[in-house]
């Protein structure tokens, strides 16, 4: 099937841990190690996204998300299309950060 802005899918997790004691910062660098390690990028402090050529595979990474959800704290997973994605509207304070070109997608036969 031909990949196209509706069917990419970016997944987006969110989350608040608890980082008062050493054990809870410990548990929450865990997690973001872990996600990163699942090729998921920091785009803000408590925010992670990752790419995925379709939603089949967005669910495989999901899953992979939800077995390392710690026991305490406030997590979010959300999907959005390529096409969603590429809507958003970037600010650094009232500015409005430049417009990314869209990588090119190798479509191997």
């Amino acid at each position: 099937m031909k990949l196209n802005e509706y069917r990419i899918m970016w997944v987006l997790v969110f989350f608040d841990l608890p980082t008062e004691s050493a054990t809870e910062r410990k548990i929450a660098a865990k997690f973001r190690k872990e996600i990163m390690r699942d090729g998921f990028t920091m785009f803000q402090f408590s925010i992670y996204l990752r790419h995925c050529p379709s939603r089949e595979n967005a669910d495989v990474h999901i899953k992979r998300v939800k077995n390392l959800l710690p026991e305490k704290g406030h997590i979010g997973i959300m999907c959005v299309t390529d096409k969603q994605f590429g809507m958003m509207e970037l600010f650094y304070g009232k500015k409005q950060a430049a417009k990314e070109e869209p990588m090119q997608q190798l479509e191997l036969f």
